[in-house]
């Protein structure tokens, strides 16, 4: 377990380079780190090179320069704060352009406001614990800009998190087709904190030649939508027998459930997303911030539970609940447990 229930706190302001150049000296040594164990990662798991993974993240920079050149000058900043050669701080954007399972076995919700709280999106976070270390909560003051917080990775340009506009975002592995050159899917994240509208939200994904399907459950001005992105269109679902909406790592739009047969489920998808729905159909009085705690600490059908603890699975056993989040963007904050949240405190986080 961390020595502390609470992640670090960083804040950056100014232009791209200078937000990247503060955060790059801040978190100099968690980037370093960061860089080296995904690359490490990559050569365990994928067998990927050295050479092979500074080519990807060369070829990528074309469509990244095109999409989002503030992006590109952040991470310039980053690049020399930590004395890192930008091809590595590329890498960490592009890593799951290598494995599509980033974003692993996540369970995600969005709901209104109620009499209880305002408007929430929510999720557990299933990956590889030893992320933690390098997670920071990342707050970034741009010049001209919405203010945006982020749970993070140190080095990312984007993750999951909120700007001041009232756009919560948390995200999910969605198996379908990928692509190993384009736009990589953390930067149509940081473009989408940047909007103030679920129709610029999704321009900002639609406008990418993007590289991976994603599954962005978000929290909106205009209310809960969830986005079902591949490589070629981005779906849109709203919220229709329920005023919520959830999603695991299935698709849910007619027109990509193709998609479900033709990629393995992602430990025990479908189950979860029957789970959360059935836990907050339960709920006879109003859904608030409590009842989703209670939600995301379930642990019916362990070891494939919305609540993920390590367990002997050969292929994903690994993986458990790194940390729980829920976002009110409306508060300008965010409840996280450090660890499975049937275990950690919620700490809250205020921009």
């Amino acid at each position: 377990m961390p020595e502390t229930t609470r992640y670090r706190e960083i804040e950056v302001t100014g232009t791209p380079r200078e937000m990247g150049q503060q955060l790059g000296e801040t978190a100099r040594e968690e980037v370093q780190v960061f860089c080296e164990v995904a690359l490490e990662r990559l050569q365990e798991t994928m067998q990927v090179g050295c050479d092979h993974a500074k080519s990807l993240a060369e070829q990528c920079l074309p469509f990244v320069k095109e999409y989002s050149p503030d992006s590109v000058e952040e991470l310039r900043g980053v690049a020399e704060a930590t004395r890192l050669p930008f091809w590595k701080i590329m890498l960490l954007q592009i890593r799951n352009q290598f494995t599509p399972d980033s974003d692993s076995g996540c369970t995600s919700i969005s709901l209104p406001a109620t009499s209880k709280c305002s408007a929430i999106v929510a999720q557990n976070w299933d990956n590889d614990p030893t992320l933690d270390p390098f997670t920071i909560m990342l707050t970034r003051r741009p010049v001209g800009k919405p203010a945006l917080m982020t749970l993070t990775q140190a080095g990312l340009i984007s993750y999951i998190g909120f700007n001041e506009a009232g756009i919560g975002a948390c995200l999910n592995s969605l198996p379908a087709p990928s692509r190993s050159l384009g736009v990589p899917h953390y930067f149509t994240l940081r473009e989408l904190y940047e909007a103030t509208s679920l129709d610029t939200a999704v321009h900002a994904i639609r406008r990418a030649q993007r590289a991976i399907p994603a599954n962005i459950m978000l929290t909106t001005p205009e209310g809960p939508a969830d986005l079902e992105v591949t490589i070629d269109d981005v779906q849109v679902l709203r919220p229709e027998e329920t005023s919520w909406i959830t999603h695991t790592n299935h698709c849910l739009h007619p027109d990509l459930c193709e998609y479900n047969e033709q990629f393995p489920e992602l430990i025990g998808s479908h189950p979860r997303k029957a789970r959360i729905d059935e836990l907050l159909s339960a709920n006879t009085a109003e859904i608030g911030v409590e009842e989703i705690k209670t939600a995301l600490r379930d642990h019916q059908g362990h070891p494939r539970s919305i609540c993920r603890h390590v367990n002997d699975d050969p292929d994903h056993g690994f993986w458990q609940t790194v940390f729980s989040v829920i976002i009110e963007p409306g508060e300008r904050r965010m409840h996280v447990s450090r660890g499975t949240p049937c275990s950690a405190p919620y700490e809250i986080y205020q921009l």
